[in-house]
């Protein structure tokens, strides 16, 4: 399963929000974020964030995943686990722009963000309490 939530070469000048995919048909319901800034100016930020819904009207307080802030091209991944969300059945991802030159006025990006599905994430064992020797 792969899909973009942001088409790459999108022109973002505020913050926004991409279309919503349907995970719900995923086995692993892992997957590697990809953000990918193509082109942007100078003295700006770019925080992404992939948010999780189970009817694509209420998308929660909290995002699933944020992206560590970019300032530059370049690519940023991440991996998204929500094999322990069962109720999550859409995702989208959602930008935050901020800008604090003197030069344009407005922020501007040229991003892509895609998802594929990887393999399951291995999961630890739950610990087991320690034997009492007498």
């Amino acid at each position: 399963m792969q899909s973009t939530l942001v088409p790459r070469g999108t022109r973002v000048e505020a913050n926004g929000a991409g279309a919503a995919f349907d995970i719900s048909g995923s086995p692993t319901r892992t997957f590697l974020c990809t953000l990918t800034i193509d082109d942007q100016i100078e003295q700006e930020s770019i925080d992404l964030s992939v948010w999780g819904s189970a009817d694509g009207e209420n998308w929660g307080q909290m995002p699933l995943l944020r992206l560590p802030q970019q300032f530059y091209r370049g690519q940023a991944t991440l991996v998204l686990d929500v094999s322990l969300r069962p109720e999550v059945k859409l995702i989208h991802a959602k930008w935050e722009l901020n800008r604090w030159g003197r030069v344009a006025p407005l922020p501007m990006f040229v991003i892509g963000v895609e998802v594929a599905e990887i393999p399951a994430m291995p999961k630890r064992p739950a610990p087991q309490p320690a034997a009492v020797h007498s």
